[in-house]
């Protein structure tokens, strides 16, 4: 009798075996004739890929001066495996100026995956970066003796001169996460790390070619591969044109030494940024090369912090140049109209409730409050706003009523400017004040947001787009610092129009307001400027010495600049901060300072205010 189950047990196995035979034959089939996965991994010992560096793009102002360029530098590459044994350690150290312990713990670091995931002991590795021509032309002489060691030649950063730091920002190595992020960085590499190298890191990079080096079997280098015909060439970055005027900068920040600040003057009609200045700065060119590292680290540590860019990371209350957009939103809602007139008695006053004033005439109108600026006149305006219960249902929907106005013109937010690092500042609204109070809260609970005091905050990239949307009667353009890339359009976030929910109306008085406080008011020290300029001053409080501020653009009509001038601790606007904006006014307006503007420039940059710890 025939046994079935053994016949079918036969034939399975044998399909089994047969199946696997063909796997194996397809799968030879695919590797030998139709991948080339087998042959790179063959051929990698034979080959060795060599990363040529593209220069990296310009930046120039907005005038065409050079800014920022490249310089040669020379960084020393070691393949492990031919140099195991073979070098004389004592001799190389010398060579390059460095100990025995620096040598062996960065070979350590090489070799740790951990510190260099990428590490194999067959590929070019980074030694030492950044050799100056100098230190090259030492190692060259002697290479030959350094078996498994290479020059690989890069470029480095120079910046042409002292000022911008900020705006420039500066080229680092890249860190773990930079190489996490983007395949295109490898160890050893560099990238912008602050400022326009970061912001466009992408443009200014250009890309990377390669040249395929045929070896032999003990790794020897024998020449290029197929004479070449599979390299690829490096591509440069691509050039950039920064929308900073270089003497408006170098002026203001001459003007800010000694003091803690920033400035920020806006082009209104195309939303460029003329000038950044944040004090204490720094030389730019103090952050380039080998001591990058040690100069960031003292920088870093430094208590008056000048790494950190005030005109968009510094967060403070705007003071009375708050007022305008106060004056703005109260006509809007009809609060008010031109010929709206509140008592100023030293200040006010309302159950119990003062908030002091300078002595002026008493009633006045919008203009008058904001040319004297006037604190009772806005408080009466934010009163009677948020108690009217004809036009708001409650006192939550005045106030975000308040707030939407306010976010129109930009507060509140991030503008969005092509810088990294930029805050939002504060702006609150009925959920806050629900929060703070329980729910138990009116016009006078809030009365300081009225004069730009209380839990409003605003950066001084921020106050002089207030200044640009005045000069523009209602819109702004979003600030940029970059005018143009090499071979791309602008982005179109920076050429639309933000329109404010202030009516045209509005906007007419308020510049009124901010004339006549240049012609009689607290900004009549620019009075004495022939270019129609509308100003104004804050006096922003503060626990110490109260901050000194102004806002303001030049001309009245067809305005070409919009300029923020924050100085900490400054005291009256008047004091510091007119003065500053006026030699700046003057500067970009004529091209030049006159004799005794540059005696007013060379005076404000003498003084000095003393900074305490309780100031900080």
């Amino acid at each position: 009798m025939k046994d079935f189950n053994l016949s079918n047990r036969r034939l399975v196995i044998g399909g089994v075996a047969v199946a696997i035979v063909v796997v194996y034959i397809v799968r030879l089939f695919t590797l030998q004739l139709l991948s080339d996965d087998y042959k790179k991994n063959a051929d990698s010992n034979a080959f060795l890929k060599k990363i040529e560096y593209p220069s990296r793009g310009l930046i120039k102002d907005r005038s065409g001066k050079l800014m920022v360029y490249n310089q040669p530098a020379y960084d020393i590459m070691v393949v492990m495996n031919e140099e195991k044994d073979r070098l004389d350690t004592l001799e190389f150290c010398e060579t390059l100026g460095i100990t025995k312990a620096f040598f062996i713990r960065r070979m350590d670091e090489i070799k740790d995956r951990n510190k260099n995931p990428g590490y194999s002991r067959f590929t070019r590795q980074l030694f030492m970066s950044q050799l100056s021509d100098q230190e090259f032309s030492v190692f060259r002489e002697k290479m030959f003796r350094f078996p498994g060691f290479y020059v690989q030649k890069r470029s480095i950063r120079q910046y042409q001169y002292p000022y911008a730091a900020h705006v420039l920002g500066d080229v680092g190595e890249v860190s773990e996460s930079d190489i996490e992020g983007d395949d295109y960085y490898q160890a050893g590499d560099y990238i912008g790390k602050l400022g326009v190298e970061r912001s466009y890191e992408k443009q200014l990079r250009g890309v990377k070619g390669v040249q395929i080096m045929l070896r032999d079997a003990h790794g020897r280098i024998q020449g290029s591969y197929q004479d070449g015909k599979l390299d690829t060439r490096p591509v440069a970055g691509k050039d950039i044109t920064l929308s900073i005027d270089l003497d408006l900068q170098a002026l203001g920040e001459r003007m800010l030494e000694g003091k803690i600040g920033a400035i920020v003057a806006i082009e209104p009609s195309t939303g460029e940024v003329l000038a950044m200045v944040s004090s204490p700065a720094y030389d730019p060119r103090s952050m380039v090369g080998r001591q990058r590292s040690q100069t960031h680290k003292v920088l870093s540590r430094n208590v008056w912090k000048p790494l950190l860019n005030r005109a968009i990371m510094g967060q403070y209350p705007p003071g009375s140049t708050f007022k305008t957009s106060q004056g703005l939103t109260y006509m809007t809602e009809g609060i008010i109209s031109p010929g709206t007139m509140f008592p100023c008695h030293h200040g006010f006053y309302y159950r119990g409730l003062h908030v002091g004033c300078h002595g002026h005439a008493s009633p006045l109108n919008l203009v008058h409050a904001i040319s004297t600026s006037c604190n009772a006149y806005f408080c009466w305006g934010l009163y009677y706003m948020m108690g009217n219960r004809r036009k708001y249902k409650n006192v939550q929907e005045a106030m975000n009523t308040w707030r939407d106005y306010m976010v129109s013109m930009g507060f509140g937010y991030k503008l969005g400017i092509d810088l990294p690092g930029e805050k939002r500042g504060l702006i609150p609204n009925a959920t806050f004040y629900d929060r703070a109070y329980k729910g138990s809260w009116n016009g006078l609970t809030v009365i300081s947001i009225s004069i730009g005091q209380g839990e409003v905050n605003l950066t001084p990239l921020q106050i002089a787009n207030l200044g640009a949307t005045i000069a523009n009667r209602g819109y702004y353009y979003r600030p940029h610092i970059v005018r143009k890339v090499q071979g791309e359009l602008l982005d179109t976030a920076f050429t639309s129009k933000q329109y404010t929910k202030a009516s045209k109306r509005s906007y007419n008085y308020v510049v009124q307001g901010m004339r006549s406080s240049v012609l009689g008011g607290t900004c009549k020290w620019l009075g004495h400027l022939p270019y129609d300029i509308c100003g104004k001053t804050g006096t922003a409080q503060n626990r110490g010495q109260d901050h000194s501020v102004f806002m303001g653009f030049a001309p009245m009509d067809n305005p070409r600049i919009a300029i923020a001038v924050y100085v900490e601790n400054g005291g009256f606007g008047a004091d510091f901060a007119v003065p500053i904006a006026g030699v700046l006014f003057e500067q970009y307006l004529s091209g030049k300072l006159s004799a005794a503007a540059q005696k007013e420039a060379e005076a404000l940059q003498k003084r000095r205010i003393g900074y305490g710890k309780a100031n900080r």
